[in-house]
């Protein structure tokens, strides 16, 4: 890898928290750094999730790439090295002989060097998908209404109507029930096309949420009835973080 990658972000907690909301769904994947900024799209090990992130140059200290690079890496690894980060020091993120060095910079200069992984494959395509319910709220609302229907249930059913978005799970164990309005302040915008409900694996929402919603007050939260649900989250910067996930078809 000849092209020179110096990228500089001021908040080494932050960043911490973008990497653990990666490693939350994959294992190995490239990013992809070009002069306009950073970006990495890749499915989990079982294709029932994707992740689909960008940070535009701007949000770095410092962005120096002028050509295309991949960067394929271990998240399990580079996760337990952004561990280190506190948000009073700035990471370093350079590419030197074929290795990714990790420089954490406080009242002392920690470095790591990771090696970059060959990662076959082309750039996935982002899904096309025609929602009919958009809707934002608090990402910790979202976060708790998730670990309430965790108590009884491993899937859980979000149902749209006109007035509400309900988030549903029910088993042997028994029943929870979450309501979200706009009158009570629980939904902060909401859209319904026509009324619409899914079923979703309870797993892959907890670890997206429990490790995205450091990094955004709000969620948005897009899905269709029997269609993948997207779960987006605005960074700091003007990147962005979105994770697609497939439905649990009921019997």
């Amino acid at each position: 890898m000849s092209a020179s990658v110096r990228l500089v972000f001021g908040d080494a907690r932050e960043w911490r928290y973008i990497v653990a909301s990666l490693a939350a769904l994959v294992d190995e994947a490239n990013f992809t750094i070009d002069p306009s900024g950073m970006r990495l799209r890749a499915l989990d090990p079982s294709r029932i999730a994707m992740v689909d992130f960008n940070l535009p140059a701007s949000a770095f200290e410092e962005f120096s790439c002028e050509e295309e690079v991949k960067i394929g890496v271990n998240f399990d690894e580079l996760n337990k090295v952004m561990k280190r980060g506190r948000a009073d020091e700035r990471v370093i993120l350079e590419v030197v002989g074929g290795r990714l060095r990790i420089s954490i910079g406080g009242k002392a200069e920690r470095s790591f060097s990771l090696p970059v992984i060959d990662i076959a494959g082309e750039e996935l395509p982002l899904p096309k998908l025609n929602f009919t319910v958009r809707a934002k709220m608090l990402s910790d609302t979202l976060k708790d209404a998730i670990k309430d229907a965790e108590l009884v249930s491993d899937s859980v059913s979000f149902d749209a109507k006109e007035d509400y978005l309900r988030v549903y799970a029910h088993s042997d164990k028994g029943e929870v029930e979450v309501k979200f309005t706009i009158d009570t302040g629980s939904l902060i915008e909401y859209e319904v096309d026509e009324p619409s409900r899914s079923t979703y694996p309870i797993s892959y929402l907890s670890d997206m949420l429990k490790r995205a919603a450091n990094l955004s007050d709000i969620a948005g939260i897009e899905f269709a009835t029997d269609k993948p649900l997207l779960l987006s989250f605005e960074l700091a910067g003007g990147g962005r973080l979105s994770y697609f996930l497939a439905p649990r078809l009921e019997a």
